[in-house]
């Protein structure tokens, strides 16, 4: 099924009606500030494993999740005073924070080390999802298995329509990816510089 959702003011009832299907153990492709993702409910562990057979990915390397603010992460991740003093600088935004997990994010979810992905991307239509949900949403990029990125809603539906409940076409996205910063330890540890400027974590 493909949706059409205004990017700029996402209409509830179209809102809604994703997160009842999330709920339901549905897979979405959605747009955020970076690429268009692909996701799921972060509690339903049939749905997250549709999306790592769809990406032919090992659970050894598990996927980032997006949370709608700085209070839902503290409650799917440790947050430090370092850590939260400086995701409030720069949330929401094209950054992914690497953070130790806490009780509630599944194990599948988890690294080996217990960390995770998080992101809260500047982008109305995937916070919009993660609020009506009220869970964090899977965050990964539309890729074909060989790594190709489905640069748009209608590339997304024709390769992967099939395996993916619902693609939303939310309109164009930057196309490039999101910096990611480790804080475990309240050491930041810049691990891919994308589109976030990471210049304030460098000595």
């Amino acid at each position: 099924m493909l949706i059409n959702i205004n990017p700029r003011n996402p209409h509830p009832r179209l809102i809604i009606k994703v997160a009842e299907a999330l709920k339901d153990g549905a897979t979405i492709a959605y747009p955020t500030d970076t690429y268009y993702g692909i996701g799921c409910d972060i509690m339903n562990r049939k749905a997250i494993g549709k999306i790592y057979r769809l990406k032919q990915r090992r659970q050894k390397k598990p996927f980032s999740f997006i949370c709608s603010d700085l209070k839902n992460i503290s409650q799917y991740a440790k947050v430090s005073n370092y850590a939260y003093k400086t995701m409030k600088r720069l949330l929401p935004g094209p950054y992914t924070f690497v953070l130790e997990g806490s009780k509630l994010v599944p194990k599948m979810v988890l690294t080996a080390q217990k960390t995770a992905g998080i992101r809260v991307p500047d982008h109305s239509i995937c916070l919009a999802l993660v609020k009506q949900l009220r869970r964090p949403i899977i965050s990964t990029t539309a890729t074909l298995s060989d790594g190709e990125i489905l640069p748009d809603p209608s590339a997304i539906f024709d390769a992967l329509g099939a395996q993916i409940d619902i693609v939303i076409d939310g309109g164009p996205v930057p196309g490039r990816p999101s910096s990611v910063v480790s804080l475990i330890r309240d050491v930041p540890e810049v691990i891919r510089v994308g589109l976030g400027d990471v210049s304030i974590f460098e000595y």
